[in-house]
């Protein structure tokens, strides 16, 4: 008679299977996970309530920090809202500006996100490359904005200031070795016999649960929906640019292997969508108009945003993120509420499709949801 003895393991802080400061509490009973729980917690925490005691401009610089590797969608969306509750329309240019802004956000968090799922399955090399490769899009942002991680420079009314005379060139030159690089991470990656039995059909979120259940975002394209906020509400110059929405099954060079929606396929998508950032970016610098980038403001100590709320969201690599804002009339704002992807891919995501996973691939699983801890803790 064999006896079964269920065992409790911990997945993060320190531990590589969790994707930041945060924690998975499983239990096993030989290899197989039978229940697990997200542990969070460790992280600076009380944004939304913090926001409330700061001046709107005083705001810029906190909302930044709820999602770390792709803080510029948190500027947009808050600087969105603000800017629908004075009724000001920003500057074409800087509208331009913010789309590439976005989109290079977008491949630098993808680049980590499928360096990092790859390494969770032994293929160490791919996330030494996404760190690698993404840090020559930090100095694009340096450049530009004066910070590598965190930038402040999507402000209410446009753009804190322009780009830099040889920020074309020196922005092109990244976008072509990037383009130069993705073959060598489909060889390392997307064509290797062991990611390909270790991801498809592993990790799957049902279909018919997927938007009962708020995914967004690439997990959601994985599944088969072609959803983008930036298509369908589009948003700073999203609309004037040309891209597609790579989804299920529609998956390009890469062969459909499964019915969607496991770890293969949500690889895919962020892989086909790093192609996609880089031809936005190339369109936004070659039809970007000159003009003003900043709206002029009132005095920013004396600002009073007039009475009312307002919900702007825009498309994270991780999934939809929206501010929900109200205002009472003064320098601050009443309320603030983040809607952010990674509280349901993490915790009621992971946590429903964890028992019966192997052990060995509840942590890519997890990083294939692609969760942001402090999104958590907001």
């Amino acid at each position: 008679m064999t006896i079964q003895k269920e065992f409790e393991l911990f997945i993060g802080p320190n531990h590589p299977g969790a994707t930041g400061n945060m924690s998975y509490h499983i239990w096993v009973e030989g290899d197989k996970v039978k229940k697990a729980e997200t542990r969070v917690g460790y992280l600076h925490r009380g944004f939304e309530k913090l926001m409330e005691k700061r001046i709107w401009m005083q705001n810029v610089p906190l909302v930044c920090r709820i999602c770390v590797p792709e803080p510029d969608v948190n500027e947009a969306s808050y600087s969105m809202a603000v800017e629908d509750l004075m009724g000001w329309e920003i500057p074409e240019r800087a509208k331009y500006i913010r789309t590439i802004i976005l989109e290079m956000a977008r491949i630098s968090a993808h680049l980590l996100t499928v360096g990092g799922i790859a390494a969770s399955l032994g293929i160490y090399t791919a996330a030494q490359w996404g760190i690698g490769d993404r840090d020559y899009l930090l100095d694009v942002f340096e450049q530009i904005t004066g910070g590598r991680v965190y930038h402040i420079y999507i402000w209410p009314g446009g753009v804190r200031w322009d780009l830099p005379k040889n920020t074309k060139e020196l922005l092109t030159k990244v976008l072509d070795y990037l383009e130069s690089r993705l073959p060598l991470y489909d060889d390392l990656i997307m064509n290797n016999k062991v990611f390909v039995r270790r991801a498809a059909d592993v990790g799957v979120v049902p279909k018919d649960k997927a938007v009962e259940w708020g995914v967004t975002g690439p997990n959601l394209r994985a599944a088969g929906y072609e959803y983008d906020v930036r298509k369908l509400e589009p948003y700073a110059a999203y609309d004037k640019i040309d891209f597609e929405i790579p989804h299920y099954p529609k998956l390009g060079e890469y062969e459909v292997l499964s019915e969607g929606s496991d770890i293969y396929t949500r690889t895919a998508i962020r892989m086909l969508e790093i192609q996609q950032s880089i031809k936005i970016i190339r369109q936004a610098l070659k039809d970007m108009p000159e003009g003003d980038v900043l709206l002029k403001h009132p005095q920013w100590f004396a600002w009073k945003v007039p009475a009312g709320y307002a919900y702007s969201h825009v498309e994270s690599s991780k999934g939809e993120f929206g501010y929900f804002v109200v205002s009472d009339g003064e320098k601050k704002p009443v309320r603030v509420h983040v809607r952010g992807p990674s509280y349901t891919h993490g915790i009621n995501v992971m946590e429903t499709i964890a028992p019966g996973l192997n052990v060995a691939d509840f942590a890519p699983t997890a990083i294939s949801l692609d969760v942001c801890p402090p999104d958590i803790e907001r």
